[in-house]
This record gives structure tokens, sequence and C-alpha cells, in this order.
């Protein structure tokens, strides 16, 4: 439903301007047990990672029945949602607000939006722990390693295979890049957020947003779940060893909930590990839910880069010795998200949405290199980078909550570049979009420049993606709606139109097309040189296809 959302000025003055006095008229609304189970799964699948399970907010706004908060200069501020009060909290889920968050009333019934309502009205519970016994308790071992192949055992051609979150089921779709083809439909963790590769590029590690860590082998006949371990109740991010000498020997993963890490073998994720990430923000102040959010593998050190996203500090695991752990701790600012590595693979850029900045870590001396200012809530997923006509080289982040995307100048020591190093760490360009943006892209090979905007409140532009000119970036070449190019029959419910992910050969983009509940979904696939539309693939058992991770891309951290 295209309905217009609340403006920026009416959402601040509705989650913080009100009057503390109303917390003392409203009482918070009473749920059965069975209301609140039903609400919890539904926080917890669509709003928990935006506002956090104890629901002190991140991207998204601090949803507590009441909060409190007091600024440098003194000044207390206060809000909550008992405040705001049933109908108003109906209408922010119902339409959305323009800060970035999506109008559910295509997605939740008008129950569905009344009783999380109620529920965000109430108390958040504190969920339980979760040990390293619990980890290895739910650990399994599907295939031996000593029973899996030796070779491959399939003829697909893997480095163009796509392994596709099929988001609301809890599977991925492992798709061949040639032949369009639905190779096969694993059973995963609920919601994977992300697909990373082994260093050797055979096995697929996904993590659920439930904490279920599968780990895929590509080489066996039909590809399929070899080991699995739960690490959490609510998690991200994994990602292997990928050093020299110690390529997959390790596999980490980040849990949302409890906030901590888990250290687990590559090749069977025995757990061996679990590391905490409560404490003090780069504020100096405590934070009781400091969740993991981005973890990467250096190929420098033998160091994992992991982000905890409350906290904004940047942790560099030294993995050489897991039994006498090493880390670095790097303050940068809150709350860190996503992010990605510059072309020369030094440097990891990584969004901190909640200050509008960029943090960028050299990987070499293991130390902060930048702090960027932007525009607001950037979210680059792993960002984009390519070699501008007037700047260099530059790495590039999309925004959630403005209408650019960033260009910013990173170093590098290749000497036909050193007349570019006066722009390192600058924002050298703004690059006119919308709002709503969750990913960019582009390829070595490709003179193209991929955004889309899936969280924009306009239906036309949430189901459409922007294509730039490499030669000609003052604007957009190609407004595509892939909505009306899927063939699909138009529906009340917004098509959001995400993830664009390049082939191997950096020849096709595809894009996923997230219907409503009730809609088929697909994912287009075009033609990077003509932007026309090469391919549709549905099927009815591909049911809200999100992230697509290529195999040799996401093996080589090609964006």
């Amino acid at each position: 439903m295209n309905v217009p959302r609340l403006s920026s000025v009416a959402a601040a003055v509705l989650l913080t301007g009100l009057a503390a006095s109303a917390f003392a008229q409203n009482a918070a609304p009473t749920l059965s047990a069975s209301e609140k189970e039903a609400a919890k799964k539904i926080y917890f699948e669509r709003c928990a990672g935006c506002h956090g399970v104890l629901r002190k907010g991140a991207t998204g706004k601090n949803l507590e029945p009441h909060w409190a908060k007091v600024d440098k200069d003194g000044k207390k501020t206060e809000g909550g949602t008992l405040a705001l009060g049933q109908s108003r909290l109906e209408k922010i889920i119902g339409y959305g607000t323009d800060g970035g968050m999506v109008n559910f009333d295509d997605i939740l019934t008008k129950d569905e939006i009344s009783l999380m309502a109620k529920y965000i009205q109430n108390t958040p519970d504190v969920p339980p722990e979760y040990s390293l016994k619990d980890t290895l308790d739910s650990w399994k071992v599907i295939v031996p390693v000593d029973k899996r192949p030796t070779k491959q055992m399939n003829n697909f051609n893997l480095k163009n295979m796509f392994s596709v979150t099929l988001r609301d089921t809890g599977e991925v779709a492992l798709i061949d890049g040639d032949t369009k083809e639905i190779r096969s439909i694993v059973k995963t963790g609920y919601a994977v957020h992300i697909s990373r590769l082994s260093k050797s590029g055979r096995y697929v590690y996904v993590i659920g947003r439930d904490g279920r860590l599968s780990l895929i082998d590509l080489w066996m006949e039909r590809p399929s779940v070899v080991a699995e371990v739960k690490i959490g109740f609510d998690a991200r991010s994994v990602d292997t060893s990928k050093f020299a000498g110690y390529d997959d020997k390790y596999a980490i993963a980040g849990s949302y909930w409890p906030p901590q890490y888990v250290i687990m073998d590559g090749d069977t994720l025995k757990p061996r590990k679990v590391v905490s990430t409560r404490g003090m923000t780069v504020d100096g102040e405590y934070h009781p839910e400091p969740r993991v959010a981005s973890i990467v593998s250096s190929e420098i050190k033998p160091e994992w880069v992991v982000n905890i996203k409350e906290t904004g500090q940047i942790l560099l695991v030294d993995y050489s010795d897991i039994e006498n752990l090493k880390t670095t701790t790097i303050g940068s600012a809150k709350f860190l998200h996503d992010g990605g590595f510059d072309a020369s693979k030094r440097y990891f850029l990584v969004a901190a949405n909640a200050s509008n900045k960029i943090a960028a870590v050299d990987l070499k001396t293991g130390k902060l290199a930048a702090l960027v200012d932007v525009a607001k809530i950037p979210h680059p997923g792993r960002g984009a980078n390519f070699v501008h006509p007037k700047y260099g080289p530059v790495w590039a982040t999309g925004h959630l909550g403005a209408d650019v995307v960033t260009l910013i100048s990173t170093p590098s020591d290749d000497p036909k570049y050193a007349q570019y190093k006066q722009y390192n760490w600058k924002v050298v360009q703004e690059m006119k979009h919308v709002p709503g943006n969750l990913f960019v892209k582009t390829h070595p090979v490709s003179k193209h420049f991929w955004a889309d905007s899936p969280q924009n409140s306009d239906k036309d532009l949430a189901e459409s993606v922007a294509v730039w000119d490499m030669a000609d970036l003052s604007k957009p070449k190609a407004i595509l709606n892939v909505a009306k190019d899927s063939g699909l029959p138009a529906t009340k419910a917004t098509k959001r139109a995400v993830h664009p992910e390049y082939s191997a050969d950096g020849k096709e983009v595809w894009i996923s097309l997230w219907g409503g509940k009730t809609d088929q979904s697909a994912i287009v696939v075009y033609d990077d040189a003509t932007l026309k539309v090469k391919k549709v693939i549905t099927d009815p058992k591909m049911i809200t296809p999100t992230g697509k991770f290529n195999v040799y891309n996401t093996q080589h951290d090609i964006y």
C-alpha cells in the first residue's frame, strides 16, 4: 500500500516530544500468554534487527515503554512507547516513517499491527543467556569430514553459483548462474542474513537470524548441509580464517543475543570458544546489549575484524592462538553496522549509522585510519569500489536517510594513483539518489554502478533500481522498474527491489523482487551492458528471495 509516511519532524515529535506526565496516565495494555508469544515471534522476525532485543534502539528508535537520557549539556530528554499510545503506534507501524522504517501494512495484518502496538508498550523480557555448553549441545555433524567427497562430484560451474536467501521459509537456494536453474534448496536458519565462502571456495557458511549456522558443501552431488550449530538466539555474521597457513582452520560467528561471538573449527563447526562483547561504549558508558554486527577476515594478518554495534568498538581478534586470545580494541563511533574492504583490501570501511560516519581501519597497522562524516544513516552493505575519473580509487556507500550515494577517496600504494593522495579519506562526490537505499554494487569489468531503494516510501521507487554510467556520475543513466520488468501481476503490496549482485564475469546483475506475503517473488536478471532483462527466475518454492551471494565474487570480496 503506497501510504505517505510520517515526516521526520512528526516522527520525532511522536517519539521524543511528549510530556513525561503522559506516562503516569497510560497503563501498558494487557496481553494473554498466547498473544505475547505471537508478538515476540513477530518482533524477532521483523523488528529486533533495528530496534534491539532489549528495545534500546540502534539503527531504529528506542522502543522501551519509558526512556530518559541526559546530553552533555545536562539537558534531559524523555520519550517512550507508553506516551505514544495505541492509535499513534499503529499508525507508525502501519505507515512507516521517512527515517527508513518501511510501512508494515502490506506485511502484517491489522490485528498483528494492533498486537505489536500493544506489545511494545510493555516492558521487554530479557532473554536467557547462551553458554559454550549450550552451543556444544546444539552442534551436529551430519556428514563427517572423512565421509565427504575428495573432489567435486557435480558438473556445476561453482564459480558462478549464487547462494540465495529465501527469507521467510528459512532456506537457501543454490542457483546456477549459467543456466538460472535451482540446483538445491537447503534448510537453514530463519532469514539467513549473509552467505560467506570458505577461502577454498568449497564451503558456504550461512547464518540465520535465529542463530543457526549451517555449513554447505558445494562438492557434493547435490550441495547439502554437512554441519550445523546454534550460536545464540539472534545473529547476523560469520566468516572463516583466511590468512595464509590458517585457510579455513577456524570459523567465527557473531551473535546479537546474547552479545558475544563464537570461535569454531572451520570444517565441522565444533565450538571452541565463546567471548562476550558486553562492555563500555566509545562514550564511556556501559551497554548491556552490544551486538556483533559485521565480521570480515583479514588476509594481511591472522585476524578477524569484529564490529560491535552499540559500543562503537572495532575488535581485531588474533586467532593465531585461540587459547590465549589477543584482541586489539579500536574506538570509532556508534552504531556500527555493515561494511567492506577497499580495493586494496588493506582497509576495512564500516558504517557507524547513528553517528552518520564511516570508520576506516588500517589492517596493516591495526589502527583507525579515518572517521569520515557522511550523510544520514549510511548503509553500504559491502560498499562498492571503482576508479573515479577525477578522484581515483573510491569506495561508495548508500544511505537509508539521505538522497545521495557518497563516494570516499581511498589510499593506494600503486604509483599510478599517487596524484590522488590529497583526496584520501575525504568525501569527493555525492551522487544524487533517493532515501531508502540498502545496497550499492559495481564490478571491475563493468561500466555501470547500481543502487536499490527498497526502504523508500514511494511504491515506484521501492520497486526500482538506479543505474549510473561510470563516465557520467552526475545523474542516473536509467531508473529500472524491476517490478514491471518482472512481468508479474501488479498488486497493491509493494514489491521491493533489493540487493544487486553481479555474476562472476561481471556481465549480469541479479535483483531480488520481494513481494507481499501473498505475492509471487522473483529474481530479475539484467544484462549489465544493455540494461535489458535477460531472465526472470520464478518458482513456487522461491519465497521472498533477498540476499544473493555469487560464489566467486564473495570468495574474493569483489564489489
